[in-house]
């Protein structure tokens, strides 16, 4: 009995620990503080009362807590799901965004128990760089509407807050830096009357919990077809943005995350969402960033940012709402400068000219569109696109002559429909012998667009009365090549 006792895993989670627990508390606090004008700001861009966009960063970060794949990662209303459905709400009104809600995300955890995790193996580095730094871009770009045509005391206060965010891990990282700037500038603000645009100035916080309920909106096939796009564009847009949110946290934690549980669990967060009346969500980078650098890795800084986001905007509202914009502002500021990969641009001369145009590419239309998933959709076509052109010209063709007077060609190389369509033109139809040895066995065929090329190639010999033999293909090559040609007449 003694030696099952001591085989069994009787120590406690590691969020329990004290400092761990702190760590976490401390961090969940300063991310709700964060949560609040961005929630605010957001539910103005998609056309609807604060109270929606506060309701759905409180159900997202909650319910995400139990149902994701990704500690320590921060979901509720963000920017990218306001642009989708601001359409539908000025055309539609509230009720039709809270159906578009629940429809969607049952798209999503239907695309997320599909796999569609799996997918971001394809999404190549320079594209991670790009999103990276376009978000960066993003965060401090949203901050300018708060630091024009303010009172001029919001200036020395922002800085202030940048330094103390910048020097105060230097002398102690007990408590999150970000918490000490937006204590002191909140209290020297009150205790000197400093009139600055504050919390309060955004938007009226709630004052009562978010009740249960469905869309109040006919249950009709014209409902669907109204719904639907904005139900899929909220799907594959804030499927996007999580995952890419999710494998940027994995490479600063240096931890693996479930990125399919992540996906249908986004979706269960935002029906959940839905029905409470929020506008839906997805992750946050810029409030994910404020709590990994804080040092939250777990679960419990989600939740309490959820709860604590709640408490202050309802219990504490008139607490909250004095606190100034300027040192928000310079949080965000802080995180920005944070989140840009300096490194990029320090190597920027060394790295590959298709890799550098590929992250361009993908800050430029992040930025231009300030849609995340079109940036990356947009990056990995351009990767795409140079990499085909690229292996397109790693294919060789030499010729010999054989022993019995044959011509010989050997193909070396991965042959696809890139990389071979030019193939056609390497045989000396006209001047070759009768006999002809098309030699693949340094080559692997890879799509029935070159077996339809080989074709092209032995009937134009054919075409001549001479002979041509394709010989050396092994393995899924060889049955590649027997089960397609001479099936493709007119492919080619």
């Amino acid at each position: 009995m003694s030696a099952l006792l001591h085989r069994l895993p009787l120590s406690r989670p590691a969020w329990l620990s004290p400092r761990v627990a702190r760590t976490e508390v401390l961090a969940g606090l300063v991310v709700a503080l964060a949560l609040i004008p961005e929630a605010i700001s957001f539910s103005i861009i998609a056309g609807v009362d604060p109270r929606v966009g506060l309701f759905a960063s409180f159900t997202m970060a909650v319910t995400i807590t139990f149902t994701g794949g990704r500690p320590a990662m921060i979901s509720a209303a963000t920017g990218a799901v306001a642009l989708v459905v601001a359409p539908l709400v000025r055309e539609h009104g509230l009720p039709y965004l809270l159906a578009a809600v629940v429809l969607g995300d049952v798209c999503q955890v239907l695309i997320g128990l599909s796999g569609f995790a799996r997918l971001m193996r394809f999404v190549p580095r320079s594209v991670m760089i790009g999103f990276v730094n376009a978000l960066a871009i993003l965060i401090f770009v949203a901050q300018l509407p708060h630091l024009v045509g303010v009172p001029w005391p919001v200036y020395p206060m922002a800085a202030a807050g940048l330094a103390l965010l910048f020097l105060l891990p230097r002398l102690t990282t007990a408590v999150p830096a970000p918490l000490v700037s937006i204590v002191v500038l909140t209290a020297v603000t009150v205790l000197a009357a400093i009139d600055v645009p504050t919390v309060g100035d955004e938007g009226r916080l709630p004052s009562s919990l978010p009740v249960l309920a469905l869309p109040d909106v006919p249950l009709t096939w014209e409902t669907l077809r109204t719904v639907a796009p904005y139900a899929l564009g909220m799907a594959f847009v804030g499927l996007m943005e999580s995952l890419m949110t999710a494998k940027l946290v994995d490479d600063l934690t240096d931890t693996r995350s479930d990125k399919t549980r992540e996906s249908w669990g986004q979706g269960v967060a935002n029906i959940v969402t839905g029905l409470f009346g929020g506008m839906g969500g997805c992750a946050m980078i810029g409030q994910t960033m404020i709590n990994v650098r804080s040092g939250a890795r777990t679960r419990l800084s989600t939740f309490l940012a959820g709860v604590l986001l709640l408490v202050l905007v309802v219990a504490l509202g008139p607490v909250v709402a004095v606190i100034p914009m300027g040192a928000l502002v310079a949080v965000m500021v802080f995180v920005s400068i944070a989140t840009f990969d300096w490194h990029s641009l320090r190597t920027l001369h060394r790295m590959p000219r298709s890799e550098t145009a590929v992250m361009l590419a993908t800050v430029a239309v992040v930025v231009a569109t300030s849609n995340l998933a079109i940036g990356v959709g947009v990056g990995v076509l351009v990767a795409c696109a140079l990499f085909a052109r690229r292996v397109a010209h790693l294919v060789r063709v030499t010729s010999t002559t054989g022993p019995d007077g044959s011509r010989v060609y050997a193909v070396h190389g991965a042959m696809f429909f890139a990389s071979s369509n030019d193939l056609v033109h390497q045989f000396d139809y006209a001047g070759d012998p009768d006999d002809v040895v098309i030699d693949l066995s340094g080559a692997q065929v890879w799509d029935a667009s070159t077996v339809a090329t080989l074709d092209a190639v032995t009937a134009k010999y054919a075409a001549r009365g001479k002979r041509a033999r394709v010989v050396g293909l092994e393995g899924h090559s060889a049955d590649r090549y027997e089960r397609h040609s001479g099936r493709l007449a007119g492919a080619h």
